[in-house]
């Protein structure tokens, strides 16, 4: 029987295993292994419990509370229980942790937004560092950042109205093209001239 259980944790079928084994005389038939397996666990069933009891253990304290190990992934949780003399395959794990959607934390790469241009040539500060206006419109500033979604990046473009402190234009795209940053210039150009508020910017449509 307890041939038949490992032969069952590699994936084969009941009836095959028996099967193979009365061509080989041993006379097993799958419904005296079925009857057999009802009254005791399977081996495979006991050591799972053993290693989801000690995973549980690892991430939760006796006070119930979150323990730093639970933020290892299965990697590290392998080799955590391998130095707490626990004999467990990497597999295993990753099958164990997954039925029970136990992650790890995930240190995402940085992500640059902002690539420099071959010859090293950036643009010119027109302001001088002095951000200040004296009436509306007269000085625009103009950014665009990221935001991580479950879909993936988002790029944000914006431009602010320095002396209002408001931002006049904005768009967001899945990636970075010159109309990420020229279209909310649009924008904000088209929202002061539908105001009476003409820019002093020349006319970009």
């Amino acid at each position: 029987m307890g041939f038949i259980d490992s032969m069952r944790g590699k994936g084969f079928a009941v009836e095959t295993i028996c099967a193979v084994l009365r061509e080989q005389g041993v006379q097993v038939a799958a419904r005296t292994y079925r009857s057999w397996s009802r009254l005791s666990p399977a081996a495979r069933t006991v050591s799972d419990a053993v290693v989801v009891d000690a995973i549980r253990s690892s991430r939760i304290d006796e006070h119930v509370r979150p323990t730093p190990e639970s933020l290892y992934g299965r990697r590290k949780t392998t080799a955590l229980l391998r130095r707490r003399g626990l004999a467990v395959a990497h597999c295993t794990v990753d099958r164990l942790m997954r039925e029970h959607g136990w992650n790890g934390l995930r240190r995402g790469r940085m992500h640059r937004t902002t690539i420099p241009a071959k010859d090293g040539a950036r643009a010119g500060d027109l302001l001088n560092r002095d951000f200040r206006a004296g009436a509306p419109n007269r000085v625009w500033v103009a950014d665009f950042t990221y935001v991580r979604t479950w879909a993936g990046f988002v790029y944000v473009s914006f431009v602010v109205d320095v002396f209002a402190q408001k931002i006049v234009g904005w768009h967001a795209m899945s990636s970075r093209p010159t109309d990420l940053v020229m279209v909310p210039l649009r924008m904000a150009c088209w929202c002061q001239r539908r105001t009476g508020t003409d820019p002093v910017a020349t006319d970009w449509d």
